[in-house]
């Protein structure tokens, strides 16, 4: 009924635009629900045992700088890669946990023919990992998990990682490892273009925004209000479980804007014509494949892929980028290149 009712209120939408909010309500109702599909790899990196794990809590605790908190690149394996390597039969896959709802980035095509594969810019990274280190692209077991979930399924080890337009920042090194980053982008609202919000500014005084549970883009909400940046009558208490039902929430009425990092931002403009980026940027921050803390020579083995994966020029980031993210953030856009990797530890 609930879903009759949505479907009924957005008729008149066409395209993309109308089967992704109707597919995002779906999502919403039986999101936890395991996704499977293969991919595969071949090396791995060597950990660097107590003595690397003490200096990455040294490091989170003292953390300025979150991109820069991790470990340096090894293509050596090591006992987490090894574990992955010794599956038996068909759960010989790693496990990455990903979006299926996120516009280019981990989503099902609602235009595709037959049985919708996940498909995006996250995507071909997982894949990439996978060839490395299993030796076959599709040996990965897919699995979607919310926003809010991120941490709670590395640590439980229902994934071996997590790649979801996750952010580092320095709260979340207390759980997890991160890779070296593989995008640059930053918090940025959405509104409906008829909206007199203007940006992240005193015009979000009074508005209902909308957040994912778990996200930057709360805690920089809360932060904001505390320090006096974002007006004190801002309601910011509209979160839930996964980004994209913001954009559904926002279609409804029932918020007045959404708070998200300008790429899933851009992202979702492009579903929607009716919405748009409202003002700049309004912080800088880094996707990393996160994993578990203790799983050394995976977060190695990890930044030695992406080193090689910006390096390729045929298959590798930039072909990734321009496939997926051009049309939406340009071509020539400051984040149209990989940011540049700094690692904790050189040895």
């Amino acid at each position: 009924m609930r879903a009759r009712r949505l479907r009924a209120s957005l008729r008149g939408w066409g395209g993309v635009g109308a089967m992704a909010a109707v597919c995002a309500l779906a999502v919403v109702l039986a999101l936890l629900l395991p996704l499977a599909r293969t991919s595969g790899g071949e090396d791995a990196g060597t950990g660097g045992g107590k003595a690397a794990r003490a200096e990455q809590a040294r490091a989170a605790e003292e953390c300025a700088d979150p991109e820069k908190q991790t470990l340096s690149p090894s293509g050596a394996d090591g006992p987490t890669i090894e574990e992955i390597k010794n599956r038996q039969g068909e759960k010989r896959k790693l496990v990455v946990g990903v979006d299926q709802n996120s516009y280019r980035w981990g989503y099902r095509n609602p235009n595709s023919t037959g049985a919708a594969e996940l498909e995006g810019f996250d995507i071909d990274l997982v894949h990439r990992i996978a060839e490395d280190i299993l030796g076959d692209p599709d040996a990965v077991q897919f699995k979607a998990i919310p926003t809010n979930q991120r941490i709670p399924a590395i640590q439980e080890g229902r994934v071996d990682m997590v790649v979801r337009t996750m952010t580092i920042n320095c709260d979340r090194l207390a759980d997890v490892a991160f890779s070296a980053p593989y995008f640059k982008t930053g918090q940025q609202v959405l509104a409906p273009k008829s909206s007199k919000i203007t940006g992240y500014d005193d015009s979000l005084a009074d508005a209902r925004i909308c957040t994912a549970e778990g996200s930057t883009a709360y805690s920089t909400l809360k932060q904001g209000r505390e320090d006096g940046d974002l007006p004190g009558s801002a309601d910011i208490s509209r979160t839930v479980p996964n980004q994209l039902d913001c954009l559904v929430r926002l279609q409804l009425g029932e918020v007045d804007a959404v708070v998200t990092d300008g790429a899933l931002a851009a992202s979702q403009a492009a579903q929607d014509p009716t919405v748009e980026l409202k003002g700049e940027a309004f912080t800088t921050e880094y996707y990393g494949v996160a994993m578990k803390k203790d799983a050394d020579d995976l977060v190695r083995r990890v930044n030695q892929i992406l080193v090689d994966y910006r390096k390729d020029t045929s298959g590798g980031w930039q072909a990734s980028y321009d496939k997926w993210l051009s049309a939406t953030l340009g071509a020539e856009s400051k984040d149209s290149e990989p940011p540049a990797p700094q690692y904790l530890r050189k040895s």
